[in-house]
């Protein structure tokens, strides 16, 4: 017998259909309108454009289309499918100026800035880190999900570094040692509040929220997501912030993000996780106006990729590469140092 997606990509390819989404219900799924169901889990989606969907026929709970007030239920597979492939495959060499820190024939490494996603998806399908890549080289080997040159990835507004593989090789062997957590990933991020501990360790399972699908959260017990391990350092402390060194053991979707609000010190300007608020200090209103500022000198989420090792592919050497810590960053940190220092006073 057929599983539900053998039949589903048949019915696909019989309708001339190809998938865009899927999604299955949690164990602990109360019966929920299927429309509001993928609101939730579909970035940048709107209600009448999956309203649209259904009443297109686009909408498939274990392979047969339902309609928008359909209630979805646990272990529901849920399936959106269009009669145009996911625009994230029709892939647009595009003109974008790379930063790049090392190149050889094997792999190279790039510095990526703020705001460039790292590859296409729902509402950025141009002007990302791939469309610049498969410009400038050609033939990249593709990763596991189809993607050309990519061995991890780092969010939009996180800026840093990315190593790029040019042949099937490395891609393998650059890939298992991020997998097999033998690569090195040090960050920096600015969170609220003060950081009691000089280190430690943020162990917990990452998966979707269930409230939020948009974030990641953490499952102490271990028993739902992924395994996740943050190892962090205090660098320095700015009274109502406190600057970071995140190491990675594990290359978590958010790991950094979800880890430190879990441990109540979330990102500052981190939009998505509350870090846009103002979640430590007075309320005297040269302070709000004060943070404020410090919003607009970094529109973004404080964290940086800082440093990245590898071992080479191709000669087995272990190779490190170290970044500046961009302007706008540095300006908000340098803002704090000022303000934490005249408050002493």
């Amino acid at each position: 017998m057929a599983t539900v997606e053998e039949e589903l990509d048949i019915n696909g390819e019989e309708q001339g259909l190809y998938e865009h989404y899927a999604f299955t219900a949690d164990k602990g799924q109360q019966p929920f309108r299927v429309d509001k169901f993928l609101m939730g889990r579909i970035e940048n989606a709107t209600r009448n454009k999956i309203q649209q969907a259904a009443k297109n026929g686009n909408i498939f709970v274990n392979g047969q289309t339902v309609k928008q007030n359909y209630k979805v239920k646990a272990g529901d597979e849920v399936k959106v499918l269009f009669e145009h492939p996911p625009h994230e495959y029709l892939l647009t060499p595009e003109d974008i100026p790379l930063d790049i820190v090392y190149e050889d024939d094997t792999l190279l490494v790039v510095n990526k800035p703020a705001g460039m996603v790292v590859h296409p998806g729902h509402g950025n399908y141009s002007g990302t880190l791939i469309n610049a890549l498969i410009h400038h080289f050609e033939n990249l080997p593709e990763n596991s999900s189809g993607r050309p040159g990519l061995v991890h990835r780092i969010d939009k507004d996180t800026t840093g570094l990315l190593v790029v593989a040019k042949t099937e090789e490395a891609m393998n062997h650059l890939s298992n040692q991020f997998a097999e957590k033998t690569s090195e990933r040090e960050y920096v991020a600015l969170v609220w509040g003060n950081v009691e501990e000089d280190e430690g360790t943020i162990e917990g399972h990452l998966a979707r929220h269930p409230k939020n699908r948009l974030q990641m959260t953490v499952f102490p017990e271990g028993d739902q997501g992924k395994e996740a391990v943050t190892h962090y350092k205090v660098l320095e402390r700015l009274g109502y912030v406190t600057l970071v060194s995140c190491r990675l053991e594990t290359g978590r979707t958010h790991q950094i993000r979800a880890h430190m609000k879990h441990i109540g010190h979330t990102l500052f300007n981190d939009e998505r996780y509350g870090g846009e608020k103002i979640l430590k200090g007075t309320t005297f209103t040269k302070y709000k106006q004060f943070v404020e500022n410090c919003f607009k000198v970094l529109p973004r989420t404080a964290l940086h990729a800082k440093t990245l090792g590898f071992v080479h592919p191709k000669t087995g050497q272990m190779m490190r590469f170290d970044s500046e810590i961009p302007q706008d960053l540095q300006d908000c940190i340098e803002r704090w140092r000022n303000y934490s220092k005249h408050s002493k006073e």
